[in-house]
């Protein structure tokens, strides 16, 4: 069967237990939000095609663990990824300030190139609001990354960030993709095949809102 989109690529979300990348997840590539809280073990990933400039992308979304015991298991997948969102929840200052860990993991363990942007999540809870949207404006600033505040919930701002990545990382590697074609989506589907063995691996899957 011939493919059904010209390029893959991969996102990886980080942020802390609780923040609510897998409502992110579900809602962008399956427009569901789940209520309840179950935090994800491990790693688990979902798929999505967009088409860009008129070019088919297929991304694949990478949706780690928050909690410390995992850190070890998700920085594998740092170097696999070309983009990050990283994920705090506006009603939580503790998330926020944990940005700063996650932004340096991803210069630590990461490839060059690779884009992030800033996620403020949980937008609908303004009245429990612990972070101002200034600050998330000037931490990303800071880091030189685009800001968006998003909530799974009211589908707010959903497609626009993980579209917006997904720009950036198409942009960053446009010559690239222009002289090597073939070559890339070679090695994006070996990355692609690799990461279905890894779902095996990783088979018990959660929705942490």
């Amino acid at each position: 069967m011939a493919k059904q989109y010209d390029v893959l690529l991969r996102l990886l979300l980080l942020g802390d237990s609780g923040v609510g990348k897998t409502c992110l997840l579900c809602r962008f590539t399956d427009n569901e939000f789940h209520s309840s809280h179950i935090s994800t073990l491990g790693v688990d990933f979902k798929m999505k095609t967009l088409k860009i400039d008129g070019i088919e992308v297929r991304v694949q979304i990478w949706d780690t663990a928050g909690q410390e015991r995992y850190q070890t298991i998700t920085k594998q997948y740092y170097r696999r990824a070309q983009g990050f969102i990283l994920v705090y929840d506006i009603t939580s200052s503790r998330s926020f300030q944990h940005i700063v860990k996650w932004a340096s993991d991803v210069d630590e363990f990461a490839l060059d190139k690779v884009q992030r942007i800033l996620v403020g999540n949980k937008a609908d809870e303004e009245q429990k609001r612990k972070v101002p949207k200034e600050q998330g404006n000037k931490l990303a600033k800071t880091y030189g990354m685009e800001f968006f505040e998003t909530s799974a919930c009211t589908n707010c701002n959903i497609n626009e960030s993980f579209t917006r990545l997904t720009e950036l990382v198409l942009h960053a590697h446009k010559k690239e993709m222009d002289a090597f074609q073939g070559s890339i989506n070679k090695y994006l589907d070996i990355t692609y095949l690799e990461g279905e063995q890894d779902k095996e691996d990783n088979s018990q899957k959660a929705c942490a809102c």
